[in-house]
């Protein structure tokens, strides 16, 4: 018999990273507000949380991050500029991010990790599950991940995280999960966890992206949980304890997610991801891709 477990209703984002990667536009500028085509990113995931029925939105700050509050909220400003101007189309995309979601904000005053970022959560969030989305992953709205783990939440109970397989040499890279398999396909029970493992130590090939939803006994968890690798408190580290006892807060499953990501953390695969979303926009898609094949065939010619 299906169980019945409280419904989801709160997406926490953690965005408190300092974005070395991308520096120096990361100088100034909060990484997840890099654009992807004409929006910055951190929209996409909030869209996401509230495309999965989540609404109440936190987002885990720190300094410097002030343009994300900014984006927002409303600019009245620039609101009456183009009304006058009878811009209506530019009005509605102003506009459209201050009426997403309910915002709220909490700095994260210490850099000590994703476990610590997801603590933070704590007083918001209280004693409901929740989920956790991380801005460097985009996943198009046309797989709808969340909803399908919130899904498998409200079914099992406990926490679910997304699992994606890679090549092997890749899985040092990731959070790993050992798997057991269940009777969905998509659906898998997680038995351990390990973050980032030497590639002869992994458990198998599947590595966590950045989608959770969690039980709130992770709180618990990640209060006494000591720094792990790289001197951070890892959020992998408490699911590990989860999935080893089902006592502390239910079982860890994963969903096996075969859809479209894009990574926005690395800057070759940010660069993937605006082509991909360009060449598939209606208004920017056809020009661009004309362009597009163009290019490369100028550069196949010259080498």
């Amino acid at each position: 018999m299906t169980q019945s477990h409280p419904r989801i209703s709160k997406a926490v984002i953690p965005a408190a990273g300092l974005g070395t990667r991308f520096l120096p536009a990361t100088k100034a500028t909060p990484k997840e507000m890099l654009p992807v085509v004409d929006k910055p990113a951190i929209q996409y995931v909030v869209e996401e949380a509230v495309a999965a029925g989540l609404d109440d939105v936190l987002m885990v700050t720190g300094r410097n991050k002030r343009p994300l509050e900014d984006h927002f909220d409303r600019n009245y400003e620039l609101e009456s500029a183009l009304q006058k101007k009878g811009d209506a189309d530019r009005l509605a995309k102003v506009q459209e991010s201050s009426d997403l979601a309910t915002m709220h904000y909490v700095r994260q005053g210490d850099p000590k990790g994703l476990g610590h970022a997801v603590l933070c959560a704590a007083p918001h969030v209280g004693r409901e599950p929740f989920a956790v989305l991380l801005g460097d992953d985009l996943i198009d709205p046309r797989d709808p991940l969340l909803k399908r783990m919130i899904d498998v939440q409200e079914q099992h109970g406990g926490s679910v995280i997304a699992l994606m397989e890679v090549a092997p040499e890749q899985i040092h890279l990731y959070g790993c999960a050992a798997i057991e398999p269940t009777q969905d396909s998509d659906v898998v029970k997680v038995t351990g966890l390990v973050e980032k493992p030497d590639v002869a130590d992994a458990p198998s090939n599947y590595a966590v992206i950045g989608r959770y939803v969690l039980d709130p006994h992770v709180f618990d968890i990640l209060r006494k949980t000591e720094p792990g690798r790289g001197g951070e408190i890892q959020l992998t580290d408490a699911l590990q304890q989860m999935a080893e006892d089902e006592k502390v807060g239910g079982p860890v499953h994963g969903v096996v997610f075969k859809g479209r990501r894009y990574d926005t953390g690395d800057r070759g695969d940010y660069l993937r991801a605006i082509v991909r979303l360009a060449c598939e926009r209606e208004d920017l898609g056809p020009d661009f891709r004309t362009w597009l094949r163009s290019y490369v065939a100028e550069e196949m010619q010259q080498r």
